[in-house]
């Protein structure tokens, strides 16, 4: 992942860890290891994953985005 020239792979970890940094790990302060794995998984399945705009995606989430991907796959076929 560090080789050079090859900084796209760096660019998406470096946005998604500035996200989760800014959206939820410096809003709390989490008593142990175990709540804090807890709640960066939170974030990552229902929050991150799904209902969060993307700007890759065309400022939509990634739900929205599938839901769009299949109707036009329907409607094609």
């Amino acid at each position: 992942m560090s080789r050079k020239g090859n900084c796209w792979d760096n660019a998406v970890a470096e946005s998604f860890f500035s996200s989760l940094k800014k959206e939820r790990i410096k809003k709390h302060i989490y008593k142990n290891r175990q709540d804090a794995l807890a709640d960066v998984s939170d974030y990552i399945e229902s929050f991150y994953n799904r209902s969060r705009r993307h700007s890759h995606l065309g400022g939509i989430s990634p739900e929205a985005f599938e839901a769009a991907h299949k109707a036009r796959r329907r409607s094609v076929h």
